[in-house]
């Protein structure tokens, strides 16, 4: 049964925004209170975040599909929708995350490290909210946003200081379990180990982690054997230690052939020729190694490495091996530029940017192209016509209407609001008016201008009074 899974495909869903509430207050005496509309509630993010206890992607391996919970719509009386719960997604260190054609959104290194995979749609806002001095009682109000749909790629690199790599059964594992606690699984056969191995190795004051890498074979770094799946592990490593076979019964096989096997492979990798490398001549223990590695020991010495003889049955060598790894770490994390503190960095946006943009396509149909433009489409209820001509006015104050008469659009002709797979087309008229512009300017209600009866009369009242003081006035006595 797998137990151990570094790359996985993620299909995440943000919550979608509430829809804010048309509504008018009602109330005894008061036939027209106003309009009361809550907005809708913000949609869940989709957040992942790194979790040292977390150490593989088996979790999402079985449940790929991931969604946080929607906003709740507004309701009367100005209450607010609730907003949508965050779904928290946690992931080792060292994962990094990538879209489906490969390019890097997030590398995640550092407990606590955070990305938003997937943002939450934003709640409509209710009628209560879109009324103003123009437009005193507003018959509609606007939709909740749809969440953010998302498939990314997880691949966990291991974050290790020293990295042991070698052939198959070469006794890399039984090598990080005599240098650490960890207890990988050891067996007389090629492939024993299957997944990457972590141990803790203290030497002095130095206290650093020892990856053990699967076997590497001829052709790794094209996919052959487990090399491929694995070598990416290598990466974030400090050290390299060439872990060779002194002991192999293979005849065609050598310690010095190993290694240039093993460089060859990582050179076509790539990105590891600048790591300081050690070679560790293993299982000394049997006479016909200690022999071997004797024999080789001058000519890789010659070649400019630092060689270990070490025998992880007998504990041979095992000390000076791991004060020279910590010797190397120590170099590689002083020479290590220091973290600077988080920077904000701000981009005002220019002048001349309209926002949008409007482009005249092959089939003569005109696509505007714009956050907000298209946030609005999503947003108006075209069952209301109150509501589109509410998004007609919205997209003329932009200077939608002054763009497409720029690129030559004529009354009838196709306009596509966002992208090919989800827009809103309809044929253009320049400044068109809604059938509820007929009974008003949009969103006044005439009744709310009328006087209240019992008003009415006592300003009857009062003009009569009014009339009769005027008539005194006229009087002329004899």
């Amino acid at each position: 049964m797998t137990t151990f899974v570094d790359r996985v495909e993620l299909h995440v869903a943000a919550g979608n925004g509430g829809h804010g509430c048309a509504s008018v207050h009602r109330e005894k005496f008061k036939p027209l209170g106003g309009p009361d509309g809550g907005n809708g509630g913000r949609g869940g993010d989709v957040v992942l975040t790194v979790d040292q206890s977390v150490t593989t992607l088996l979790e999402y391996h079985h449940s790929p599909h991931r969604k946080a919970t929607n906003g709740k719509p507004g309701e009367g009386g100005n209450r607010s929708g609730k907003d949508g719960q965050d779904l928290v997604l946690t992931v080792p260190d060292g994962t990094v995350v990538l879209d489906k054609a490969g390019n890097v959104l997030a590398d995640l290194v550092g407990h606590g490290t955070t990305y938003v995979a997937a943002q939450g749609g934003r709640g409509g806002l209710g009628n209560a909210a879109l009324a103003s001095a123009r437009r005193k009682a507003p018959g509609f109000a606007l939709l909740g946003v749809p969440g953010d749909l998302q498939d990314v790629v997880l691949e966990l690199k291991t974050v290790a200081d020293v990295a042991l790599v070698g052939y198959p059964s070469a006794g890399k594992s039984s090598l990080i379990s005599v240098l650490s606690a960890a207890k990988p699984k050891i067996a007389d056969y090629p492939f024993t180990t299957l997944v990457p191995n972590l141990g803790v190795v203290t030497a002095g004051s130095t206290v650093y982690t020892v990856a053990d890498v699967p076997g590497l074979i001829p052709g790794a770094s094209q996919g052959r054997g487990l090399g491929l799946e694995f070598l990416r592990h290598v990466e974030r490593c400090s050290v390299l230690v060439h872990v060779l076979d002194t002991a192999t019964l293979e005849s065609d096989r050598d310690p010095v052939s190993d290694l240039d096997v093993i460089e060859a492979e990582l050179r076509e990798y790539g990105g590891l020729d600048n790591r300081p490398r050690l070679v560790v001549l293993n299982k000394i223990d049997v006479p016909d190694g200690k022999d071997l590695a004797e024999l080789v020991r001058p000519d890789l010495e010659a070649r400019g490495y630092r060689v270990f003889e070490v025998s992880a049955v007998a504990h041979k060598g095992l000390k000076e091996l791991s004060f020279a790894l910590a010797e190397l770490v120590a170099a590689a994390r002083a020479a290590r530029p220091q973290e600077e503190a988080t920077r904000i960095v701000i981009r005002p946006k220019a002048v001349d940017d309209a926002g949008f943009t409007v482009v005249r396509e092959d089939d003569g149909m005109f696509r505007v192209r714009g956050e907000k433009p298209e946030r609005w489409v999503r947003q108006t209820d075209f069952n209301n016509d109150e509501a589109v001509g509410y998004l007609a006015d919205r997209l003329n104050r932009l200077g939608v209407e002054e763009q497409l008469l720029k690129a030559g659009a004529r009354s009838g002709d196709g306009v596509a609001i966002g992208p090919e797979e989800n827009a809103v087309v309809f044929d253009w008229e320049p400044s068109v008016m809604a059938g509820a512009e007929m009974l008003g300017r949009r969103g006044e209600d005439h009744r709310l201008d009328e006087q209240r009866p019992a008003a009415q009369r006592r300003r009857d009242r009062q003009a009569e009074r009014d009339d009769a003081d005027s008539e005194f006035d006229d009087f002329e006595p004899f």
